[in-house]
């Protein structure tokens, strides 16, 4: 089945500040190079100011200096193919790597690497991405039909089999702790019982849309969207309003977006770039 390419909605309330900006407020766009051929395909600002991002081509995480704009890649090991990136309440990127079937923790301040292998029998999930629920544990999603949870503190993981098989994708945590995945595959959006890990498949209106990823408001709704245009997209749901921000680069293909207060990141895997939107 062809996989659409989708763009979530994007709430800077929920990213940035916790409240919608002015609408008299001009947002500054700008783009960082990083190595050619990186591929960067998912990013996570830093507390430190710094900028994650799996440059998956190069089985490596890279981190930027939007100061300076330099650049930095830690190799991920043998066979590496990272996916997803987070940062966890350690303060640490934790990588979902599809390549190496496993989850990686990058130590910050030594850039040393902790790897968490999947269970025997769970080989070839193709792990995509994760979340951290309101417990510190982290859930991620493998699109070849599984999802689970790692817990930093014993290193335990558990994988589950997807209700409806291959599709797992975005995933993230909701206010109340509830935590939720998109199946591109499967064309629905899943919540998880993050007790007992049962998952139960919630169908959108439009049928066949191929969610690919999911992100939770400040008030717990879960909002998706597809992208045809090369932008990217703000939800107002005070005014119930969107806002498109043209991307300066054509071809961008940013497939995930995170943020921090004042700032929306975004990895342009199409152009070897990351973008960040500024407000005042």
């Amino acid at each position: 089945m062809k996989q659409r390419r989708l763009l979530p909605v994007l709430l800077l309330l929920a990213l940035a500040a916790g409240a919608a900006p002015s609408p008299a407020e001009v947002p500054s766009i700008q783009e960082y190079r990083v190595p050619a051929g990186s591929h960067p395909h998912d990013v996570a600002p830093a507390p430190d100011g710094s900028v994650w991002y799996t440059a998956q081509n190069a089985g490596a995480l890279g981190r930027l200096d939007p100061a300076t704009g330099a650049t930095r890649h830690i190799s991920l090991g043998p066979g590496s193919s990272p996916h997803g990136v987070i940062v966890g309440p350690d303060g640490a990127p934790w990588v979902t790597d599809s390549g190496r079937n496993a989850i990686i923790r990058v130590d910050p301040a030594t850039e040393k690497t902790s790897v968490h292998p999947l269970p025997m029998g769970r080989g070839d999930a193709n792990l995509n991405t994760a979340a951290f629920d309101g417990r510190g544990i982290l859930w991620f999603t493998g699109q070849n039909g599984v999802y689970g949870r790692l817990d930093p503190r014993t290193g335990r993981i558990d994988v589950f089999d997807a209700p409806r098989g291959r599709g797992p994708y975005g995933i993230a945590a909701a206010p109340d702790g509830s935590v939720y995945y998109a199946s591109l595959a499967g064309n629905h959006v899943a919540r998880i019982d993050t007790a007992t890990g049962a998952a139960t498949a919630i169908d959108p209106p439009t049928s066949r849309q191929g969610a690919r990823r999911v992100w939770s408001d400040s008030k717990g709704r879960i909002w998706v969207s597809d992208f045809g245009a090369n932008t990217l997209v703000r939800f107002d749901p005070e005014r119930e309003t969107f806002r498109s921000f043209s991307l300066p680069s054509k071809g961008a293909r940013v497939r995930q977006l995170l943020g921090r207060k004042g700032e929306v990141w975004g990895a342009e895997s199409g152009t070897d770039r990351l973008v960040v939107i500024r407000f005042q």
